[in-house]
């Protein structure tokens, strides 16, 4: 493998760390006010990088293969109009979680989440990784782009694994790099992380997120189905 190939993959990589599931996730789970315990975290990470490195390695060495069908199958309009459906209803119900929900109440559900995704079964934070990691890998085009270059190398499968090994470990490296810091700051960050964890919740994070995905999958749908150019 040439260096410049090496060089894309790993520009690619930064770029893909700084999404969704890699980075801003992540960050909501640090800003929990209380003991943060990094091994919860490191096993969202874990969970969101051997997704992408499954999923990378399956297509790039020959996987896609069978991807037609699978296409052909999302493509069937009834489901296309399923995920219309479910799209539109995602939308509109983000407004009312925006009217109907207090700031205090929004602030407590946002809380209650977190704190049950730090402390309650690591089966929840496993869900919740590969729930993220599943919604947005369509749309990571850096990610596409790095199997892309994959695929058209020819590497031999024990390097191509490797490769992909070290592109997701990449991916979530500023990740536990802002969980070193916020285990070595402790409580000194806990004021930062509070005004941070406030305008959260006074903006209504959860219904942009609800709202911006049912918007997404909604306008995905109207495309597929020709009524969108």
């Amino acid at each position: 493998m040439d260096f410049a190939l090496l060089g894309s993959l790993v520009v690619l990589a930064l770029i893909d760390s700084t999404s969704f599931g890699t980075l801003l996730i992540p960050i909501w789970l640090l800003l929990h006010p209380g003991r943060i315990r990094p091994g919860r975290i490191l096993v969202f990470l874990g969970t969101v990088a051997a997704f992408y490195f499954l999923i990378g390695v399956a297509v790039a060495s020959g996987a896609e293969a069978f991807l037609p069908q699978v296409s052909r199958l999302l493509d069937a309009r009834p489901v296309r109009w399923a995920q219309l459906v479910v799209g539109v209803a995602l939308f509109f119900w983000s407004f009312r979680l925006d009217r109907k929900n207090k700031p205090a109440a929004r602030e407590g559900r946002l809380q209650r989440w977190r704190q049950r995704a730090l402390t309650a079964d690591v089966s929840g934070l496993v869900g919740l990784a590969l729930a993220a990691a599943a919604v947005e890998v369509t749309t990571m085009l850096p990610y596409l782009a790095a199997i892309g270059l994959l695929t058209t190398a020819g590497l031999p499968p024990g390097q191509l694994a490797l490769v992909m090994a070290g592109y997701c470990l990449l991916m979530i490296t500023p990740a536990v790099g802002l969980l070193v810091l916020r285990g070595a700051g402790g409580r000194r960050l806990t004021p930062l992380l509070g005004r941070i964890s406030d305008w959260m919740a006074s903006n209504n994070a959860l219904s942009w997120i609800v709202g911006i995905v049912g918007f997404l999958l909604a306008r995905d749908a109207l495309v597929r189905l020709d009524v969108l150019d």
